[in-house]
């Protein structure tokens, strides 16, 4: 049965991160906030646990998650190749609503879906998020609804939407924003076939994108 912990409460706050570390590493799903809205997370080093969030979800292996990360190290760890102007951008706004698909390591063990070899990273601006991070490692995380349904921005939305799918609920009030993060795909930046595309224009505009990376970046379609 689920356990929903409020993490507004320091004494809650604990247990509910012990509780969802816990979650984690048996594999289960754990919904947490972030900055933009409430995600649903799994180990990203898990297939079965991977699998089992796009079910929670009904969603198919050609929506793979992304993966959030605790920090810049981590996206060299997980990136084959991070351009300049990529570094750049989330130097400027990570932590923060903005998420980078990129080629991932080839040496990297691990089963997302129909990636394609590219894995899309982001550090979210969320206590929370970023604290389980740190004990967990990278998590793969998708919004908390069923495919097809607004995205939750309180954990009782989530809740309302996932139910038992997930072990664990972090309660941390509503989330600050109602928008999803842009998503860049700097690939074709990567093999010299094009600049970096912007697949949804989420939280950040693209005007303070562009401020950064210039005339790399390519104009929405």
């Amino acid at each position: 049965m689920a356990r929903i912990f409020d993490c507004s409460a320091e004494s809650e706050l604990l247990p509910g991160m012990r509780a969802a570390r816990g979650a984690i590493g048996r594999g289960e799903l754990v919904v947490l906030p972030t900055d933009t809205v409430y995600g649903v997370a799994a180990d990203a080093f898990d297939p079965a646990a991977v699998q089992r969030l796009l079910d929670a979800k009904g969603r198919g292996r050609q929506s793979p998650p992304p993966v959030l990360i605790a920090g810049i190290p981590t996206l060299d760890a997980l990136a084959e190749q991070v351009p300049d102007v990529v570094r750049r951008l989330v130097t400027e706004f990570w932590p923060g609503p903005l998420t980078v698909i990129l080629p991932a390591r080839s040496s990297l063990v691990w089963d997302l879906g129909e990636t394609g070899g590219t894995v899309a990273l982001r550090m979210p601006d969320s206590r929370i998020a970023l604290e389980l991070l740190a004990e967990t490692g990278p998590l793969a995380v998708s919004s908390a609804n069923l495919t097809g349904q607004p995205a939750a921005t309180t954990a009782a939305q989530a809740s309302a939407q996932l139910g038992d799918s997930v072990e664990v609920y972090l309660d941390g009030g509503p989330t600050p924003g109602s928008l999803p993060s842009t998503i860049l795909d700097a690939t074709g930046l990567v093999a010299g076939t094009g600049g970096i595309r912007i697949v949804r224009l989420g939280a950040l505009p693209a005007e303070r994108l562009r401020d950064i990376a210039g005339d790399a970046l390519e104009e929405p379609t």
